[in-house]
């Protein structure tokens, strides 16, 4: 019963920071809120008995993939001040296509019967093996193209904080 609870806490906390990250006024604070995200999901996995991956979870995406975009949002400088104002038209396709998206999603998860939580019974789940064999023979074009798409947007976030030089 009791891990039953910490899952509960730990899955409020992740919704609970998610929606900070969208919500918060400061692009920092988003980040922040996103590092918070990350550990419970850590934390997750660790009721998982996946304690390797909780481990690289905390390294790779709290530790570097953050530090990545905290710099890329100093990088862009995004003040008030100096952001230009979107057009409400602009504004008003962005509702309707947010609102479209989540009729979408509330279609799919209409027919969804929620899993209960079973804790795992195999002790060999989490051993860093076990994730090298997945991860490098079923996961590799994932894994692959997730790299890929990291480095293509911080080349993005460097472009677009480029200054113009006018002559």
């Amino acid at each position: 019963m009791s891990s039953q609870i910490v899952f509960y806490m730990l899955a409020a906390l992740s919704v609970l920071s998610a929606l900070f990250v969208v919500f918060s006024k400061s692009p920092i604070y988003s980040v922040l809120w996103l590092i918070v995200c990350f550990f419970s999901i850590a934390g997750h996995y660790v009721m998982l008995n996946a304690q390797f991956l909780a481990i690289v979870h905390i390294i790779v995406y709290a530790g570097a993939i953050m530090v990545l975009m905290l710099f890329t949002v100093m990088l862009l400088n995004l003040n008030k001040e100096t952001e230009p104002h979107k057009p409400a038209m602009l504004k008003g396709a962005a509702i309707v296509t947010g609102g479209l998206l989540m009729l979408v999603l509330l279609a799919a998860m209409r027919s969804v019967q929620p899993a209960p939580y079973v804790a795992p019974e195999k002790a060999d789940v989490g051993f860093v093996q076990n994730v090298g064999m997945k991860l490098f023979t079923d996961f590799l074009l994932p894994f692959e193209m997730t790299s890929v798409l990291f480095i293509a947007a911080m080349i993005g976030a460097v472009v677009l904080a480029k200054k113009e030089v006018h002559e």
